[in-house]
């Protein structure tokens, strides 16, 4: 049996805030395997993207063990983890962040250009994701010419360009509406599916995190297997 990409052991996160500490993550336990996806739920606040963003080696979180692909992140300095995310972890967000001046393309493009893998090899990749994609017309179009599911599309590609080991999505249909939602996640599915890729989802779509091969919810600070 292949070990997971994504291991969490023990992480907990709190803050500091005017009114004392607040607590958010009390010890999350995960495995996520290559290929699997697995979603996330629960109401805002709960720690959903705190959890993410110490998967994804953005924050420290305040405890707990975080290994990729079986390399143990938890100690690692600020040049290695942001070397990590660049090869090995993909991120989609709720707002796409694309950059208003390039093509879609050239978005695709970028993380590849960032990680010096060449023009040639970046413009190709990009071509192939958003062909996949189904953007093959919109290539050399700017995202104020896009409708927000091809934006989102494209916002995928780019989490995907650098070939990761991991994807992590923070509520990545929160802005469409419920047939474009659906066309955005089936998609993700598809390319992480086909690509071998271990996918951990936080969303508020439950029609959606259905269709997950597993699906938690964060709930005082722990995970919860949830049926749905």
């Amino acid at each position: 049996m292949s070990e997971p990409t994504l291991s969490l052991r023990g992480v907990k996160r709190s803050y500091t805030t005017g009114s004392g500490e607040l607590v958010v993550l009390k010890g999350v336990d995960l495995d996520v395997m290559p290929g699997e996806i697995v979603g996330l739920i629960g109401p805002s606040g709960s720690g959903k993207s705190s959890l993410l963003h110490a998967a994804g080696l953005l924050e420290h979180p305040t405890a707990g063990r975080i290994t990729i692909a079986g390399r143990d992140c938890s100690d690692l300095g600020d040049r290695q983890r942001t070397l990590t995310r660049l090869s090995s972890v993909g991120f989609v967000y709720q707002f796409h962040h694309l950059l208003p001046e390039f093509t879609a393309r050239e978005n695709v493009a970028m993380p590849a250009l960032i990680a010096g893998r060449g023009k040639a090899w970046a413009g190709a990749r990009a071509e192939v994701l958003l062909n996949q994609l189904g953007l093959g017309e919109r290539m050399d179009h700017q995202p104020a010419q896009m409708s927000g599911g091809e934006q989102q599309r494209v916002a995928l590609a780019r989490a995907l360009t650098n070939e990761p080991l991991l994807l992590l999505a923070d509520e990545p249909t929160g802005n469409l509406d419920p047939d474009t939602a659906a066309q955005v996640f089936q998609a993700m599915y598809d390319l992480a599916r086909d690509q071998g890729v271990a996918a951990l989802i936080a969303t508020h779509n439950l029609e959606l995190a259905r269709y997950m091969d597993r699906v938690f919810a964060l709930k005082d600070g722990h995970l919860e297997a949830r049926s749905l």
